[in-house]
């Protein structure tokens, strides 16, 4: 893939850096700070605690995550990187951007605004409104901040463990994951979220997942001109090795369908095919065929 030297996003947040603490104990955040200001100042005193806490939170002083005990305040430290992983992190932000730029004229197309999404590069575990990251999970999109989280040692992971290296196929896993919040901009994520609990909610989850993996395949469409030969089978290889069925027999030795949540490795690499042949967003309908035909 040709990004060396290419625009990079603006929306790309390094917190590789920061430590965090969560407020824990009967006595931590809001109650706890209550009950100490109570017996020192009596009734009065918590009136203006509140008052000024309300203050503090409408200027962006305190966190309400803060003030209920959900998180304390990160301390930032200095990121050493090899040359390897600045060069990684370069590569995000050009990708990220790409999606940007491919997102906000097909949505154009349609008749809406695109909203862009923040990319969080971390390490080891990071904090997200949707609960506790941790890198073992891969990239993964959270709804609830509409951010996407990306440890650069997945990559590691996805050359070794799955044996997919290559950019494009970094790439795509990245474009997957804005295809999820392409899929929360449409409303579509939240109409699948609904039927969690509900015996096909498996099945809503891998039309979910299959209709990503489409979206990651108009944006690669949009993005043939910075192609390079074989790129398109490195994003082939990575959709091939993140099947459930690939990683169920490399795990456990067996394959249990009913199990599946992101669809086959045959369904992933078909609906990236079908997203790179159509470029068209509304092409790929994932939720109005029949579950056996996807």
């Amino acid at each position: 893939m040709k990004w060396k030297g290419r625009q990079k996003s603006e929306n790309v947040q390094d917190v590789r850096g920061q430590r965090s603490s969560s407020g824990g104990g009967s006595g931590g955040g809001l109650f706890g700070l209550i009950s100490v200001i109570g017996r020192m100042f009596g009734f009065k005193g918590i009136i203006v605690m509140v008052i000024l806490g309300l203050i503090g939170w409408k200027l962006g002083i305190i966190s309400p995550n803060m003030l209920v005990g959900g998180e304390a305040p990160v301390s930032s430290g200095p990121v050493q990187q090899s040359p390897e992983e600045q060069e990684r992190f370069e590569f995000v932000t050009v990708v990220l951007k790409d999606t940007e730029d491919v997102w906000t004229k097909e949505f154009a197309r349609i008749g809406m605004r695109y909203e862009k999404p923040v990319m969080k590069v971390y390490r080891g575990q990071v904090r997200t409104a949707c609960g506790p990251g941790k890198a073992e999970m891969g990239p993964f999109y959270c709804p609830a901040d509409q951010d996407v989280y990306i440890d650069l040692s997945f990559y590691d992971e996805l050359a070794k463990t799955f044996n997919a290296p290559g950019d494009f196929a970094q790439a795509y896993v990245i474009a997957h994951e804005v295809g999820h919040h392409v899929q929360n901009l449409l409303g579509t994520s939240a109409k699948v979220a609904a039927k969690r609990g509900q015996p096909d909610y498996n099945e809503y989850s891998v039309r979910l997942e299959l209709q990503a993996d489409f979206l990651a395949g108009v944006w690669a469409n949009h993005s043939r001109e910075y192609l390079e030969a074989g790129d398109i089978e490195e994003a082939m290889r990575a959709a091939n090795a993140i099947g459930d069925d690939a990683i169920q027999k490399k795990m456990q030795g067996r394959v249990i369908p009913h199990s599946f949540t992101h669809g086959t490795s045959e369904q992933r690499m078909r609906w990236f095919m079908k997203g790179l042949r159509s470029g068209r967003i509304e092409d790929g309908d994932t939720f109005s065929m029949a579950y056996s035909d996807l």
